[in-house]
């Protein structure tokens, strides 16, 4: 890798900071950006976006491969990577040959468009044309029963390590690797339990050398849910290690940080972060001589930053003719698509002890002046999923009060975490204050007659491993049971639970293991 292709890059971003052009759209987008692969002549940019329009299965695509090219005045805006080596499964880069005429990839590839039903990696290969179709490689016994897939070919193209929820796993994805001897791929071998915890281990990497392992890992006490570290490799065995080390704030944040890879001589690396991206990946250049890492366009490639409170004389906070001694408030705000940030349609219901009060939010945003007292705020719009909020304004001081919300697309793989579905104390019997939100995800199932979807359990990691996951299998059967009785068809409902392996906060205090005790379902087909 030339240490030129960085100095070029950060001069480009330097110049469009000073002058931004619209031809640049920006490669960080509402979607979700994964999977940051550079070019071994540092000249194109490979990674993957989720849920895109444009990919091959439209919004409800897992993920396909997008590309940017390095210009005389920065990158270009991305490109999608073509339907040769998209289709409509997860497809991302695994890496290069040293010469960049071997493409290897996530995945198996069958004809057509659709997802091959064996799994591991494939190979495509430089032509006058552009890439060849993938061949398939066999790995002995691979298996992944996650969904997730992430993993890289080492720079000698020797060496694959990758994530996978397999047999003998110690939690759920576990890093393993398979060597490439006399020509063969080895049967995958657990990196063993330095490495793997029983939480997830993601997205790993080696270093040029195939000395050093960097991954992600939300198993340990680190900054954010998921957090890079590294390891340096201390025999051949693959399966001793040094104790992993967090690279620290430089590089992890509160969200998720993923996909580190080195891409430069003196440890410059790109990886992606979910922070200030709307709890989706942005891509992010890290250069060992600055103290804060790079998010590859910054505000240079980005369209003009949307406004976040809504604008307007209409939706100020205004007295409306009505006393000051009156036991009445004022909400205005506006409702949000969660991935593209515009502002959307939607239905507002403020219900009551004694009342509903309905509002319909416009582009413009809503207003509406309330009795001081507790609600539950329905809020839903055709396209997306309804969400279920709470207010307590008898606690408020404020008069007026600006209540933003966001809803997600109705898109495979959106993931909605039902935030007011208790259950009794270290039991499975769902507490009646449940029903509403339950009730919310029957009405969203019967207006969307095509949706399966997922049910996931979860819990603190307090207790004993295996008793965490019996209760979370018990509770997500038991919000199944519900759904079906209201109507739901039961193939439509499948559902897992994780125990305490699958944290979105730390498990240090009450409030943040209160976060990590939930239930959520995902899209799984339209």
């Amino acid at each position: 890798m030339r240490l030129s292709f960085f100095l070029v890059l950060f001069v480009s971003l330097n110049a469009l900071a000073q002058q931004r052009s619209d031809v640049f759209s920006g490669l960080n987008s509402p979607y979700d950006e994964r999977n940051p692969v550079l070019s071994p002549d540092g000249n194109t940019l490979f990674f993957t976006i989720a849920g895109h329009p444009q990919n091959i299965d439209g919004v409800r695509d897992p993920g396909d491969i997008w590309l940017s090219r390095k210009t005389s005045t920065g990158w270009s805006a991305p490109v999608h990577a073509g339907t040769v080596i998209n289709n409509r499964a997860y497809n991302a880069v695994a890496g290069f040959s040293p010469d960049g005429k071997q493409l290897f990839l996530h995945g198996h590839y069958a004809s057509g468009n659709s997802p091959a039903r064996s799994q591991g990696i494939a190979v495509a290969r430089a032509t006058p044309e552009g890439w060849s179709r993938p061949e398939n490689i066999t790995i002995p016994y691979f298996l992944n029963k996650s969904n997730i897939i992430s993993g890289s070919i080492s720079a000698d193209n020797t060496v694959f390590v990758f994530s996978a929820e397999g047999y003998g796993t110690y939690g759920v994805e576990d890093i393993y690797v398979s060597v490439k001897q006399a020509g063969q791929w080895t049967e995958p071998r657990n990196l063993g339990n330095v490495i793997n915890s029983q939480f997830q281990e993601l997205s790993p990497s080696l270093s040029a050398d195939n000395s050093t392992l960097y991954f992600s890992s939300n198993g340990r006490k680190g900054i954010g849910s998921f957090d890079v570290y590294r390891a340096v490799r201390l025999d051949d065995s693959w399966t001793h290690w040094s104790q992993p080390e967090n690279l620290g704030p430089a590089i992890n944040t509160p969200g998720r940080d993923l996909f580190y890879r080195i891409a430069g001589p003196t440890g410059e690396a790109l990886y992606t972060s979910t922070t200030s991206s709307e709890g989706y990946g942005d891509l992010r250049l890290y250069q060992p001589t600055n103290d804060q890492p790079l998010l590859i366009d910054s505000t240079m490639f980005a369209a003009a930053p949307r406004e976040e409170s809504i604008d307007g004389e209409i939706f100020q906070p205004q007295n409306d003719g009505i006393p000051d001694d009156e036991d009445v408030f004022r909400v205005y705000g506006k409702i949000a698509d969660s991935r593209s940030g515009e502002a959307i349609a939607a239905q507002i219901t403020f219900e009551g002890p004694d009342h509903a009060f309905p509002v319909t939010a416009t582009a413009e945003g809503y207003r509406l002046t309330l009795p001081v007292g507790d609600y539950r705020i329905r809020i839903e719009a055709r396209g997306y999923v309804s969400s279920l909020e709470k207010l307590d304004s008898k606690t408020l001081e404020l008069r007026d009060l600006e209540l933003n919300y966001t809803l997600q697309p109705v898109a495979v793989g959106t993931t909605v975490n039902l935030k007011n579905v208790l259950f009794a104390q270290s039991r499975t019997d769902i507490l009646p204050e449940s029903f509403a939100e339950l009730d919310l995800v029957v009405d969203f199932m019967n207006n969307n007659p095509g949706v399966r979807i997922e049910l996931m359990g979860h819990t603190d990691v307090r207790g004993v491993h295996a008793d965490n996951v019996r209760l979370s299998q018990q509770r997500v059967d038991k919000v199944r049971e519900y759904l079906i009785s209201k109507g739901i068809d039961g193939k439509r409902i499948t559902g897992k639970g994780y125990g305490g392996t699958r944290p979105i906060a730390s498990n240090d205090t009450e409030e943040s293991r209160r976060l990590n005790r939930r239930v959520e379902f995902v899209i799984r087909r339209l």
